[in-house]
């Protein structure tokens, strides 16, 4: 086994933040850790404002990006995760401030992994990430406040990008009327393709109405975006619906009244992917493995593939907000 691998690593230099492949010299195991050796990862908004040096992500450089990362258990010091065992790792602190997953090793908490599902390799997984498991998240809670999707209006807005995109596949899976919210108009054919009855432009949104309540014509959604976005979903809720709030690219706050939820009683509902119990992951992750594994041909139109050495050029396309679907890296 070779003394060193390679990252994609950010530092600092005079002022500005460089990203690039460097090799990495391995450290000890410490109590509790395991040692993995990554076999994909992938790219997500997070990893690119760590590479732009946002301190509220990362405080300290140099640092290894992503917070997503699969493989298999090369080293161990948690009774839980033997050597040889294929595990997933998105969240927690990966990433963030302790060195992600875009590196051909990895060392993090043994209770960070999550074993994979039998019917999983770490490619499919790889394919899904922080995203699918956000997505997946979202979809479960809604279902569980209206039960099942099928022939369900439900709205998804930030469709394009990695969480929407794999909600509007699941959401389709699931047997759900899909409406797809998107800024990209370039992508209506696209979002059709993945399963979205209809696609609504974001510029449309002044549809829904600027009174504090309109029309009823979703039963659920799936919020990527917050801000204003997020209030006018509100508005058009059905009676007793849902609306699952994961993303914050529009705005961190919104404006609405209390009429959404004391004259129709619906429900909004928080995700968070991050810090939950892993129990709650191995449960999505075991869904996407069994009931709602998801068309390879949805998946293949999603996922692009890189390599570790491209990461870099790409990070910066999510702050431009002109990235579609998803990027899985190949670290191996």
């Amino acid at each position: 086994m070779s003394e060193t691998y390679k990252a994609l690593q950010t530092r600092e230099e005079d002022g500005r933040y460089l990203t690039e492949v460097v090799e990495l010299e391995r450290l000890p195991l410490e109590p509790g850790q395991v040692r993995l050796q990554v076999h994909y990862s992938s790219l997500n908004y997070k990893d690119a404002m760590s590479a732009c040096g946002n301190r509220g992500i990362t405080r300290q450089y140099p640092h290894v990006l992503g917070i997503d990362a699969a493989g298999e258990v090369l080293e161990s010091n948690c009774a839980d995760m033997p050597v040889g065992q294929k595990a997933v790792v998105t969240g927690y602190d990966l990433g963030m401030n302790s060195d992600g997953g875009l590196a051909q090793e990895l060392c993090c908490p043994g209770q960070w992994l999550v074993p994979l599902p039998e019917n999983m390799d770490c490619r499919s997984a790889m394919a899904l990430g922080t995203a699918g498991l956000t997505a997946g998240l979202c979809v479960s809670r809604i279902i569980a406040v209206i039960g099942d999707l099928k022939g369900k209006s439900i709205l998804v807005s930030g469709s394009s990008g990695g969480v929407g995109s794999l909600a509007v596949v699941l959401l389709n899976h699931l047997g759900a009327e899909v409406t797809a919210v998107t800024g990209k108009k370039s992508q209506f054919d696209w979002l059709k393709s993945l399963g979205a009855t209809h696609v609504m432009a974001r510029a449309e949104r002044r549809q829904l109405d600027t009174r504090p309540i309109s029309k009823a014509i979703y039963h659920g959604a799936v919020d990527t975006v917050g801000g204003e976005t997020l209030a006018n979903i509100l508005k058009v809720i059905h009676p007793g619906g849902a609306v699952a709030c994961c993303g914050m690219a529009g705005g961190t706050q919104f404006e609405s009244s209390i009429f959404p939820f004391i004259l129709r009683g619906i429900s909004l509902l928080g995700v968070d992917s991050v810090e939950i119990p892993l129990a709650d992951k191995a449960a999505v992750w075991q869904h996407f493995a069994d009931e709602w594994a998801l068309p390879e041909a949805a998946l293949a139109s999603i996922v692009t593939d890189i390599s570790l050495t491209e990461g870099a050029a790409i990070l910066g396309d999510f702050l431009k907000s002109s990235v579609v679907g998803r990027y899985r890296v190949n670290v191996g």
